[in-house]
Formats: structure tokens, C-alpha cells, sequence
């Protein structure tokens, strides 16, 4: 496949192109030429005034569904929905049937995706069937592919196990990944608690469910001299908290949600299901919080936290609905729209694509000539109003349809394979 991009600015600051308007041509899965005007035949050419690229998006912790739960989302829909949403990989969550806990399971994601447009790239688990009983062979499972390791949606309370874990991969130079919450002090609690839940009758999930655990995760891993990952922070006090273990020199990281930087718990009023996420959306104070730390560089990666779910898992009443949204299609335009002014379009390139690689020591990609073509080219003045044909995903908990958003997708190419949004 020959592809020839056109007049497209380059968002990547190890390129030596960065800030320029320039064509690119890609040959199989190798970027041949760049410069003005190329002249050349190409089976796609893709050209839109105002268009950026950059290297490809890594969304890092996506519900994959397969196994067990394909009639969520399968491999091939969750492919088509990140492609859709600009990532050329994503980190697929250890949380399936069976769960991605050997190197059977990891073998089988490596292999589907081979290839193909978009990485499947393998979290492996930390303890058998994500239980939190039992430690798997981890190094089994780094040999075979596996990016880091985490039991995925569900935070590893034993702090036994959580230290063993970060020792572990100390043989490797692996890293653990922890979403933080402390179920027992969220017991039963629907969304954030404060004023609104309150007012609404709600049993709330205090930030100090996430806060006790960031901290208790950043004492271990100061301990065991160990690499930790904190996923999808949403706690003021919880930023804090990385930034000081940051200043420190403690290996440490960490993510934000793209829809806990846009919506705070008011958006729950209406008790609208799909915004029933975790972790849950947090106050104003909060998101300002987070945004602070995404300029100041405490927060290394946006994701999608993309959980697909069935119909009859959502269109419940509000209590009674499981908590998850699906993200993958709609992050980019979400954070473009409610980041501005607070991050640039190469900040923002940074925490989607640089930072994901650098921290999961995945292979550096660069936008220069010789090297592979791994791209996503957007535009991020792009109006558009996210609806139901927009969705590649097989489930539709969104909060997002009938949203009007700024900034859109134009396409992704990799692996000799390209794709470009035909809406």
C-alpha cells in the first residue's frame, strides 16, 4: 500500500519537521519521503486543510471483552473503535474470561493483532483470575508480550501482594499498574461523595477511598525501589500526593480519564447512567486539580478508560446500573474541547503517544523519513456532534450522543494498513 498525506503539520517534538507543513509518503509500513509538494502516485491520498500528525495514540488500560465477554466488544470492534478514536494500540485490561493470566492468554492478544492496524498490547494480570489470592508468573508472561501488570478494574487491597507484585517485576524492569480504591470505605457508594450526592439521596464514594491507596501504593513502591503506575487518578489530594513522590525521585506515574476531565458529579442530576463510571466523576476542585497536574507534568497520560457494557448492564435504575463508559471514539475531541487553553496540541500529543511509550518501554515512533509509519492525523478545530454512527464499539453506553465537540479524528496508519473517518 502506497498512502501520501498532504499538507499536514507535524506535531512531534523529536522530529526534525516538528511545526512544519508537509506531505508524507508512506511505502508498506515505512515513511520514504516527506517534504513539500511530493510528487508521487499513492493508492489513498488524504488532505485536509488544517490537518496535524503525530505519532500513533497508545490509550493504556481498554476493556477488550475477548474472552468471555464478546457480546461487549470483541477484538475486531475494539480494533475499529480505537482506530476510530486515532490509537494505533491500546493496552488491553487482564479482566476477561478467562483473565489474562498466563502466557497462553497473552500469546493470543499478541497474536490476533500481528500485523494488523491496530497493537493489542497485553497487561497481564497479578494474581490468578484477578482474585487477588494467588500471584501469577509474571516473567512467563513478560516473555510472551505483556506491557505491565495489574489486576485491571479491580484494586489489589492485599498490601502483601501489591509489594510482592512491585519486587517481582523488579527482575525485568517491569511495571505495576493500580487503579486505586479502596472498596471497603466505598462500600456500596453510586458516585462521588459530597454536596450533590447528598442532595440526591446517593451513598457516595469519598476521595479518600482512592487517597489512603495512592498513598499506601507510593510507600510500597518507595520501598521496593520499584516502578508503579497509578491509573486514572481523579482526587485532588491524590495529584498531590504523585507529585510529591515525583519530587522524591520514586518511580512513579500516573493517568486521567477523559471524562473525569470534563464532567463533574453535577453532570449525575438527571441520574443519566452512563456517566455512572469509575472512578466516579469528582468536583469542579477536583478537575481543576487534575488539570493542574496535566500542565505541570504530575500526570503523564490521558486515556479513554473505555468499559463497554450491555444494554441491559446500563438502561437500569441508577443504582442498580453497572458502573463503565465507553471512551475510545470520543477522547481526543473530549479533552481537545475541554483542555483548551490548558494544554497545546504538542502537550497533548505528549501524554496520548510520547509518554505511553516511554513509561511501558514500548519502541519510540517518530515522525522522520526511514522510520515506520505509525500515525494519526487529526484536526483540532473540526466541529462535529458525536452520534450513534459515530460508535465502532459493539455497546453504546456514551454519555456523549447528541454532544457537540471540537476536534476530530481524520485517520491512522500502521502496520502497511491505514484507515481513514469517513464522517
Amino acid at each position: 500500500m502506497n498512502f501520501l498525506i498532504r499538507k499536514a503539520t507535524v506535531i512531534d517534538t523529536n522530529s526534525p519537521y516538528h511545526g512544519k507543513v508537509v506531505d508524507l509518503f508512506i511505502e508498506g509500513d515505512k515513511i520514504t519521503s516527506i517534504g513539500a509538494d511530493l510528487k508521487r502516485n499513492a493508492d489513498q491520498v488524504l488532505q485536509m486543510e488544517g490537518a496535524q500528525v503525530s505519532p500513533g495514540w497508545v490509550d493504556i488500560g481498554v476493556q477488550v471483552g475477548d474472552p468471555g465477554y464478546e457480546h461487549r466488544e470483541d477484538l475486531r470492534s475494539v480494533s475499529s473503535a480505537a482506530a476510530t478514536g486515532g490509537f494505533t494500540a491500546i493496552a488491553a485490561q487482564p479482566n476477561t474470561s478467562p483473565a489474562v493470566d498466563g502466557k497462553t492468554e497473552v500469546s493470543y492478544l499478541k497474536q490476533f493483532s500481528r500485523g494488523k492496524l491496530v497493537d493489542i498490547l497485553p497487561i497481564g494480570a497479578i494474581t490468578s483470575k484477578c482474585q487477588g489470592k494467588d500471584i501469577t508468573e509474571m516473567i512467563d508472561m513478560h516473555h510472551a508480550g505483556a506491557i505491565a501488570f495489574s489486576d485491571g478494574n479491580q484494586a489489589i487491597s492485599d498490601n502483601g501482594m501489591i509489594l510482592r507484585a512491585l519486587e517481582y517485576v523488579k527482575a525485568f524492569n517491569g511495571i505495576v499498574i493500580n487503579q486505586p480504591l479502596d472498596r471497603t470505605l466505598a462500600f456500596e457508594g453510586q458516585m462521588h461523595e459530597g454536596v450533590v450526592s447528598t442532595s440526591l439521596g446517593m451513598k457516595g464514594i469519598p476521595n479518600l477511598a482512592e487517597d489512603l491507596m495512592v498513598q499506601r501504593d507510593i510507600y510500597l513502591a518507595q520501598y521496593a525501589d520499584s516502578r508503579l503506575h497509578l491509573a486514572n487518578l481523579s482526587s485532588q489530594f491524590a495529584v498531590d500526593l504523585v507529585r510529591q513522590a515525583k519530587a522524591k525521585g520514586l518511580k512513579v506515574s500516573c493517568s486521567v480519564a477523559a471524562l473525569n476531565l470534563a464532567y463533574d458529579d453535577r453532570s449525575l442530576v438527571e441520574f443519566d447512567s452512563n456517566f455512572k463510571v469509575l472512578p466516579p466523576l469528582r468536583s469542579s476542585e477536583d478537575i481543576e486539580a487534575l488539570k493542574q497536574g496535566l500542565k505541570d507534568g504530575t500526570i503523564d497520560l490521558i486515556g479513554s478508560n473505555h468499559v463497554p457494557l450491555e444494554e441491559e448492564a446500563k438502561k437500569l435504575e441508577f443504582p442498580y446500573a453497572d458502573f463503565g463508559a465507553i471512551g475510545l471514539e470520543t477522547t481526543y475531541a473530549l479533552i481537545n474541547t475541554h483542555l483548551e487553553g490548558v494544554l497545546s496540541q504538542t502537550e497533548l500529543v505528549e501524554k496520548l503517544a510520547t509518554n505511553p511509550r516511554r513509561i511501558f518501554n514500548l519502541e519510540e515512533v517518530t515522525v522522520r523519513e526511514g522510520a515506520k509509519a505509525n500515525l494519526t492525523v487529526f484536526h483540532p478545530h473540526h466541529q462535529w456532534t458525536f452520534g450513534p454512527t459515530h460508535i465502532r464499539s459493539k455497546s453504546s453506553n456514551s454519555p456523549l450522543l447528541g454532544v457537540q465537540l471540537k476536534g476530530k479524528v481524520i485517520g491512522v496508519v500502521n502496520n502497511g494498513s491505514a484507515f481513514i473517518n469517513p464522517h
